[in-house]
């Protein structure tokens, strides 16, 4: 039996193992024990908190936990609103046309231009699953288990979502792009930029970047090749992104280059697609549906697999699934129903 819950300040050893395990370029996990330990203290606080009026810097970090084990194989994360105290920056990619009537020429030029667009939208990210977990459905189950959350405290997000994917990066933590491009302007190496993004306020980016367009074809072709490319262990969370109806937005990181998608939170997928039925144990039968279904508390947030039968707004699920998502007869869940 997995579950998806809220992370909590005892999580700390095990989400820094997969912190380290999550490799370079990962900038939401490139961060120190201490940092870590605060960071879970504040989720766990963040989770606990009345709702407001809107969301603020709220960060909600959700883990997978086998229960037979008490292991965690996985996390991903929530930001609820970007940009406020600490700048969101990226490279927006503009296209000018050029024309010379004298000179009989005409073309367009990409450039990169430094932004800081997306305050107060909340972004997911930090999707993570240990190897030896991975190609069983659990990056499906973490990456949805986020808009289940969103789902039941809507108050809580942004209207426009946003996810930021890591870009190319090799198992020795270089960056082409970071290395025709950042490194000139920032004179450090691509890890300790990473670390700082992750650890300060970003007012070192504003200090050092350039504060004028970049014109791609004066970069090197290796830092143009890896442009809106996202690592390769990044592609299959690319596709979730895609199919929950996430777009490119024509963003680069400004460290490596990886994509940004986004998508407004009514027209996710699992969001659009999800409903709350009333909880009723049992043993749904043959004509059980594959589903994940939620506490739909946020104080107190679930998210199992299963299989359940839904009639006339009633959802049967195997006690053991209601158990583990801490529900009981006659209480609401929430369910997605998987589309066989």
């Amino acid at each position: 039996m997995l579950v998806v819950r809220s992370a909590q300040a005892r999580d700390l050893d095990a989400v820094e193992a997969l912190a380290r395990a999550s490799g370079p370029g990962f900038t939401s996990l490139a961060l120190g024990r201490a940092a870590l330990a605060e960071r879970l203290v504040d989720c766990e606080a963040a989770f606990a908190a009345p709702e407001k009026p809107e969301p603020g810097e709220e960060r909600y970090l959700l883990v997978l936990e086998d229960l037979d084990t008490g292991r965690l194989c996985g996390l991903s994360g929530i930001k609820a609103a970007i940009g406020h105290s600490k700048p969101f920056f990226n490279f927006r990619v503009l296209t000018l046309s050029q024309a010379s009537r004298a000179g009989n020429r005409r073309f367009d030029l990409d450039v990169l231009v430094l932004v800081n667009e997306y305050t107060g939208c909340s972004e997911v990210g930090s999707l993570f699953v240990d190897a030896g977990w991975r190609g069983s459905g659990t990056g499906r189950l973490l990456a949805q288990s986020r808009y289940l959350l969103m789902a039941a405290a809507p108050a809580r997000f942004g209207r426009l979502v946003v996810s930021e994917l890591r870009g190319v990066v090799s198992a020795d933590g270089q960056s082409p792009f970071w290395e025709h491009l950042g490194r000139a302007f920032f004179h450090m190496d691509f890890a300790e930029a990473d670390q700082l993004s992750s650890e300060t306020d970003n007012q070192f980016v504003l200090d050092l970047m350039p504060k004028h367009p970049i014109y791609v074809d004066l970069l090197h072709e290796d830092a143009r090749a890896v442009m809106g490319q996202c690592h390769p262990e990044g592609r299959g969370a690319l596709a979730l992104l895609n199919w929950e109806g996430f777009r490119y937005d024509h963003v680069l990181d400004i460290f490596d280059g990886g994509p940004l998608v986004l998508c407004a939170r009514e027209d996710i997928r699992t969001i659009k697609e999800s409903f709350v039925a009333v909880a009723n144990a049992g043993e749904p039968g043959p004509l059980a549906r594959p589903a994940l279904a939620s506490s739909n508390r946020f104080n107190d947030f679930r998210v199992c697999q299963a299989r359940v039968r839904c009639e006339h707004g009633v959802a049967t699920l195997p006690p053991d699934v209601l158990a583990a998502l801490g529900l009981a007869d006659g209480d609401p869940v929430r369910l997605w129903l998987r589309h066989e």
